[in-house]
């Protein structure tokens, strides 16, 4: 677990008092956004964030290029993107930042390849979902998630939509467990508290986003 944990280790140094501005006054904890980063774009910026600068590291965490029929929320492909109002510009951000995290990212690199129309569809180091293109368009268009800040503003608001779908929007702490459960919600957009950790996507090697979130929460619990 060396890399795992050196890679948290490096995100809580570099990002951890600013994450814990955000969070004050919520349940919501470091070591929460620590695992959130982790399942969502680690596997961008794990290889390279000893070697490049952080502004640079921020600018290529994107991904997610599914279209429908494995996704059913806003835009499905580029026919429904394009079809939106600044639709076509925001392809060419969207297309354009699939072309720069490939520079880094083989398997992205070969989507951008073989498919033109492909696309990125997730924004920032812990991701915020082109979905939200219709109300928010400015932070994809103008590109602020190359801004960890802002990125974290639009975490804390979409961790605080979650809190609300799982339990209650003034719940005041949360255990280990709780933030596993708003961490689903955080993903599929709902949760149900009656079952275990295995809700959520689920990637090739068939583990499901909570359980995934339930490792990376433990692993930032163990690391200072």
């Amino acid at each position: 677990m060396t890399k795992l944990t050196d890679a948290i280790g490096w995100f809580k140094a570099t990002f951890g008092q600013q994450v814990q501005d955000k969070v004050a006054g919520t349940p919501f904890t470091l070591n929460l956004v620590t695992a959130l980063a982790m399942q969502e774009t680690y596997y961008v910026w794990g290889n390279v964030y000893k070697t490049i600068a952080v502004d640079e590291l921020l600018k290529i965490c994107v991904g997610d290029t599914l279209d429908a029929p494995n996704r059913s929320a806003f835009p499905k492909n580029k026919a429904a993107l394009l079809a939106h109002a600044g639709g076509p510009a925001m392809f060419n951000v969207a297309r354009l930042a699939l072309t720069n995290v490939g520079q880094y990212n083989a398997a992205y690199a070969e989507v951008a390849h073989m498919n033109p129309n492909k696309f990125c569809h997730g924004y920032g180091i812990v991701q915020y979902d082109l979905q939200f293109f219709k109300d928010d368009p400015d932070f994809f268009i103008q590109r602020q998630w190359y801004d960890f800040g802002i990125c974290m503003d639009k975490c804390v608001k979409e961790l605080k939509a979650a809190l609300a779908r799982a339990y209650h929007s003034s719940k005041q702490q949360l255990n280990h467990d709780e933030m596993v459960y708003v961490a689903i919600a955080y993903n599929k957009g709902s949760v149900d508290l009656n079952k275990d950790f295995r809700q959520g996507y689920k990637d090739s090697s068939g583990k499901y986003y909570g359980q995934q979130i339930d490792q990376y929460l433990l692993l930032a619990e163990a690391t200072p």
